[in-house]
């Protein structure tokens, strides 16, 4: 072998075992990814988790179409992590929390899953429910604190992620002032789990988000506000009876 074919075998090696060591190393790293995500999700390889729906305000049966969007969204990331849905409508949930991944969908007014779980996980959160209009329809009291909607203009959502127990898979809450921004809500969690994750680890965290301009933006322009998650996991403190 002369010296000018060896020095060719001995590039296509060199090539060859640097293909390898990257192939190598960007397979470690995307797994790695994957683990974190499909930890901080809940959702193991072939597991099932719960997607529950939403009824449309006002309607019986029917989803309203950005809630239909949110659902998209989420399932979305459920295959990424390998991981299987089934999508139960909100008055047909009827289980504990815990056992499986769950992503709840809407407001309390319009399911009463959510509703269950705002009073049993977030104590110190009041959803104004009232049907006639009224300057704090629809408005978020947290703590102290209220939060009202201007339609269109500035909007709130709750999004949550809840833990009954250390060996419990999360919950998932995406609770709007609209159906837009529970959208809204569902898109800021693909977009940034990754921080979330590193800044909540496996814990439960409750974030109020602001959905700025929905009428020119629809559910992209968002905002955290705060993160709220001691006020709205404390019960507010009793008031005493008058004597």
């Amino acid at each position: 072998m002369n010296e000018d074919l060896r020095n060719i075998v001995l590039g296509v090696l060199a090539t060859g075992v640097s293909a390898s060591f990257g192939w190598l190393g960007r397979t470690y790293f995307w797994r790695r990814r994957l683990h974190r995500k499909q930890d901080f999700f809940g959702l193991p390889r072939n597991s099932e988790c719960l997607l529950v729906v939403n009824r449309e305000s006002g309607g019986d049966s029917a989803v309203h179409r950005y809630d239909v969007f949110a659902l998209l969204e989420l399932c979305a990331l459920i295959k990424d992590c390998g991981a299987h849905s089934r999508i139960l409508p909100q008055d047909q949930t009827h289980q504990g929390i815990g056992d499986r991944t769950e992503f709840c969908v809407g407001g309390p007014y319009s399911n009463r899953r959510m509703a269950a779980h705002i009073a049993t996980l977030l104590p110190g959160l009041t959803v104004n429910i009232d049907v006639e209009p009224s300057e704090d329809r629809g408005s978020f009291l947290i703590g102290a604190d209220r939060y009202r909607m201007e339609a269109g203009v500035a909007e709130y959502v709750i999004l949550a992620r809840l833990m009954a127990g250390e060996e419990c898979r999360p919950v998932f809450l995406f609770c709007g002032q609209r159906a837009i921004t529970n959208q809204a809500a569902t898109r800021y969690l693909a977009r940034h789990y990754e921080e979330l994750a590193r800044r909540h680890r496996s814990g439960s965290f409750v974030l109020l988000l602001k959905v700025v301009n929905s009428q020119a933006y629809g559910p992209d322009v968002v905002e955290l506000v705060a993160d709220v998650t001691r006020a709205a996991r404390t019960a507010p403190e009793a008031v005493p009876a008058a004597t």
